[in-house]
């Protein structure tokens, strides 16, 4: 165990910088989808000061929020204020697979001994766990749409095809080198 590169030559370099594209695409959603359930979570933070005492002022709610800064509290933080909505398994998983592609998603071992099989293998991984991811983050973007546009109605048609188009926009490049995945049910 030395560099992490090295002067040897990858055997499937295209294939790896396919992988890593599709890495980098699914950070961002696992990012975007932590950021979103923080926001549910300070909201229902809010909620739930207002209703321990009613008279307290707007500044004084978001005084008594707490600024929890671990980025993997914000997730279960919504179970504990029961916003879940019947949801918590699809939110675990979704949780689940944000850290494990955060922690996991590009690790490959070294680049320059990693085959064919090896890398379809992990990307693979990296789908299932995008799916998961998806499937979450599709729960809490319509809690957010729905917090930040009340009185429109939830988009139905891309709710429904939010999670083909996550597997699109992830894996595009990749798809003709993957097994078939099954449709998801985007109401998870």
């Amino acid at each position: 165990m030395s560099w992490s590169l090295s002067f040897l030559k990858p055997r499937e370099p295209e294939l790896l910088d396919a992988l890593f594209l599709s890495v980098g695409r699914a950070l961002h959603l696992a990012n975007a989808y932590e950021d979103k359930c923080q926001y549910v979570l300070r909201i229902g933070n809010l909620i739930t000061a207002h209703q321990s005492d009613p008279a307290m002022t707007f500044e004084e709610a978001v005084a008594s929020v707490p600024a929890d800064k671990r980025r993997h509290a914000a997730q279960p933080g919504l179970t504990r204020h029961g916003q879940d909505h019947g949801h918590g398994h699809t939110l675990h998983k979704a949780r689940e697979a944000r850290n494990w592609i955060a922690h996991e998603g590009a690790s490959i071992g070294t680049i320059w001994s990693i085959d064919r099989d090896g890398v379809l293998q992990h990307a693979a991984k990296l789908r299932a766990a995008v799916t998961d991811l998806a499937l979450g983050d599709n729960i809490i973007s319509q809690w957010c749409h729905g917090l930040d546009e009340p009185h429109d109605p939830p988009p139905t048609d891309w709710i429904n095809g939010y999670p083909d188009v996550v597997d699109t926009w992830v894996f595009g490049h990749l798809r003709g080198l993957l097994p078939k995945q099954a449709p998801c049910p985007a109401n998870s």
